[in-house]
C-alpha cells in the first residue's frame, strides 16, 4: 500500500492480499477509517482511488482485473436500506451462499473460455444478484437479477456462475451471431457442460426467440451430437465391448419402420440410443417427443430387443459405468429368448 498510516485498530493480516487492496466503506470503518478520511485519501494525487460507490482500491495506479472483480462483488453485496451486509469482511460465511456472483463474459473468462475476451479487455463486469436487491447497475458493473441464484463455483477465490447460466447472461447482451456460436460451441467442445443444460438455460432466459441464437443452438446441438458419438465409439473400443453395427435403421420384414439406433448388436438383440434431445420445444412438443421415444422403445422390447439409453453427460463423466451397463445387457442375452428377426439397414 502507498500510505504509512496502518489501518488499525483492526489489523489487516486476516485478509488475503487483494482484500488488503480493495475494501468497502464498511470494511474501512471496521479498520478505523472514517468516510471523511477515505475521501481525503482519494483526492487528486492521493494514494487511494474510489473504484465504485462505497468501494476503494488502496493504491493510485490502474486496478488489476482481480481488483475489479473483487470491487464489483463488494459493490453488489453492499448493504442497502433494510439490508445489512452479510459479512463484514469481503466474502461470505462458509454456510451461506454468496449474495453476488460473477456471471456473463467475465465468468466465462474465469472458466478459461478461449473465445471470451480477457478480463482486462471487458468494459463491463456482470454480477448476478437476487431480484429483490434494490441496488442499481453503476459504472462498469451491470447487475443481473435472478429469480433463484444458481450454485456458485469458486474460481480463484471468487464465486462464479456455472457455465450454462454465465452463457445465457452473456448471450443476452450479444448481437454478433459468430461470437454467440463460438461461445456455445466451445462450452461443449471443451467439456464445460452439455447442450441440454445450455438450451435449458437459454429457454429460461427467453433467448430462443432471437434468430441468431437459434442458429447458434442448431450448431451447438450438431456439435454436441458429434462429440457424444465420438465418446460412444471410444467407450466401445477402450472397454473392449464387441463391435456393434453403427447408425442403423430397424424394420420388420415387409413391415413398418421401427426406428433408428446409434448401435445395434444383432446376435444379442441389444440396441443402444444416445439421448441427445434438448428441451427447446414447448411442453406439448416435448410431451409428443417423449411419447414417440417411449413407443419406439416399447415396440422394440415387445420384439425381445433390449434398449439401452445413454446420455452424453454420463458418457463424459463415467464411461466405465456406461460400458458396464452395455456389457451387462449383452451378457444377459444368453438367458433370454432370441429376439425377433428384424431387417437392419444403414441410416
Amino acid at each position: 500500500m502507498n500510505h504509512d498510516t496502518p489501518l488499525s485498530p483492526r489489523p489487516l493480516s486476516h485478509l488475503i492480499e487483494v482484500q488488503r487492496r480493495v475494501l468497502s466503506a464498511d470494511q474501512l470503518r471496521a479498520h478505523g477509517i472514517s468516510a471523511a478520511r477515505a475521501a481525503a485519501q482519494c483526492r487528486p494525487g492521493g494514494p487511494w482511488q474510489q473504484l465504485l460507490p462505497g468501494v476503494y482500491v488502496l493504491h493510485s495506479g490502474p486496478a488489476t482485473s482481480e481488483e475489479r472483480l473483487h470491487a464489483a462483488l463488494l459493490y453488489a453485496d453492499r448493504p442497502t436500506a433494510g439490508r445489512a451486509a452479510s459479512v463484514p469482511a469481503q466474502g461470505h460465511a462458509p454456510d451461506e451462499p454468496p449474495a453476488a456472483v460473477v456471471t456473463g463474459l467475465a465468468a466465462l473468462a474465469l472458466h478459461r473460455f478461449s473465445c471470451a475476451p480477457p478480463l482486462l479487455a471487458l468494459d463491463r463486469i456482470d454480477v448476478l444478484v437476487t431480484r429483490t436487491r434494490r441496488l442499481r447497475s453503476t459504472g462498469w458493473v451491470r447487475l443481473v437479477r435472478a429469480h433463484a441464484m444458481p450454485g456458485a463455483e469458486m474460481i480463484a477465490g471468487l464465486p462464479v456462475a456455472p457455465v450454462p447460466r454465465a452463457l445465457a447472461d452473456a448471450v443476452a447482451v450479444l448481437d454478433d451471431a459468430e461470437t454467440v456460436r463460438r461461445l456455445l460451441t466451445e462450452a461443449v467442445r471443451q467439456g464445460h457442460t452439455e447442450p441440454a443444460a445450455i438450451v435449458a438455460e437459454l429457454t429460461r432466459a427467453r433467448l430462443l426467440s432471437r434468430a441468431h441464437v437459434v442458429d447458434a443452438v442448431d450448431a451447438l446441438l450438431a456439435e454436441g451430437r458429434s462429440i457424444a458419438e465420438d465418446r460412444l465409439y471410444a467407450m466401445v473400443r477402450e472397454f473392449g465391448l464387441p463391435a456393434p453395427l453403427w447408425n442403423v435403421d430397424l424394420r420388420l420384414p415387409g413391415g413398418p419402420h421401427l426406428g433408428g439406433l446409434d448401435a445395434y448388436w444383432p446376435e444379442q438383440g441389444v440396441a443402444l440410443e444416445l439421448d441427445t434431445r434438448a428441451p427447446r420445444q414447448g411442453q406439448e412438443e416435448q410431451a409428443a417427443a417423449w411419447s414417440r421415444c417411449s413407443a419406439k422403445r416399447e415396440a422394440l422390447e415387445r420384439l425381445g430387443i433390449t434398449v439401452v439409453h445413454l446420455t452424453p453427460k454420463k458418457l463424459r463423466d463415467c464411461p466405465d459405468q456406461q460400458a458396464t451397463v452395455v456389457r451387462t445387457a449383452l451378457m444377459a442375452a444368453a438367458e433370454r429368448e432370441p429376439a425377433a428377426y428384424v431387417v437392419v439397414l444403414p441410416r
